[in-house]
């Protein structure tokens, strides 16, 4: 079942994609009645933000996976961060806060 939304996801997030679902927008308002062209384009718009939700989460996802690559990695990086992503946003923030914290420690020594 996921595979034809991904499929949708990579060919709407490239140029060709988007050309095609400008075609069909232009198509239905120029030839479809006004309710018949609303609902369309609306369904549309509807189906492509989710389409562009899933390749946003997929690249996110790859992103978040090569940078806890590179925490791993570094001798002196802390390892707690791996997984942060999985936190509540309040324990984001904190983390965020205590890195910054520590980066302004270490540039006052």
């Amino acid at each position: 079942m996921d595979r034809p939304l991904y499929f949708l996801a990579e060919f709407f997030s490239r140029p060709p994609g988007f050309y095609v679902m400008l075609g069909a927008a232009v198509t239905c308002a120029a030839f479809a009645s006004s309710s018949v062209g609303s609902y369309t384009l609306s369904i549309s718009a509807i189906a492509l933000t989710g389409v562009v939700l899933i390749q946003n989460s997929r690249d996110t996802r790859a992103m978040q996976a090569k940078l806890n690559e590179i925490i791993v990695a570094l001798d002196n990086a802390r390892n707690e961060v791996v997984g942060l992503e999985h936190a509540s946003h309040a324990e984001i923030t904190a983390e965020i806060e205590k890195i910054e914290r520590n980066a302004a420690l270490s540039n006052n020594r």
